[in-house]
């Protein structure tokens, strides 16, 4: 069956340029104005979804769980605007493989659905995926697992610099570490990782 990504935006700007863009690279697309309409018309092809989280109707996040109840196991990139983090930070307790905050940049979107597209075709079990992540994770000090915690629960540097009693910069710091010791790439990559090791 062919690879699709399923891209699902209410904004037919948004549309085109990502049409242009997945064309140029070979990449297959199809294309919906609505979570609705994906829904409706609920492909059986395999490959990833591309969705934006603040839509009318139906959001990004009401399509995860959707989708989540219907048995589709499509991977999902969800699309965010800056404030949308905490929004963001649900959609990947939900199941959401990762995020992309707009405006994005064109390489670096292209690599989450390539990575999306490839766990699509993974054939690892849960628990190793899981034991990936704890490994990942397994080096980490204690405060490094206290700043960890407050990521994944969405807080900025300076709610989490007030809930632990240490400063902004000294919160920056364990952020880097964190990047650095998982190998992270970017805060989504971090969360994927956290969630899956269970945290």
């Amino acid at each position: 069956m062919p690879e699709v990504v399923h891209v699902i935006d209410d904004d037919d700007g948004v549309r085109d340029a990502l049409a242009f863009l997945l064309d140029v690279n070979a990449i297959a697309a199809a294309f919906y104005a609505s979570a609705s309409e994906f829904l409706n018309a609920l492909p059986v092809e395999s490959g990833c979804v591309l969705t934006d989280i603040r839509m009318p109707g139906m959001t990004g996040l009401d399509l995860v769980r959707e989708l989540k109840v219907r048995g589709v196991a499509m991977p999902v990139v969800v699309m965010t605007g800056h404030g949308d983090i905490p929004l963001a930070v649900e959609a990947m307790k939900a199941g959401v493989r990762d995020f992309i905050e707009k405006p994005f940049d064109d390489e670096h979107l292209l690599r989450c659905l390539r990575e999306a597209l490839e766990a699509a075709r993974s054939t690892d079990a849960p628990d190793v995926a899981q034991q990936q992540a704890r490994d990942r994770i397994a080096d980490l000090s204690a405060r490094e697992r206290d700043v960890l915690a407050g990521v994944v629960e969405g807080k900025m540097n300076k709610q989490i610099a007030f809930d632990l009693d240490i400063s902004p910069r000294t919160v920056e710091i364990y952020r880097a570490n964190l990047m650095s010791k998982t190998g992270a790439r970017n805060i989504a990559e971090l969360m994927r990782i956290a969630l899956a090791a269970g945290l």
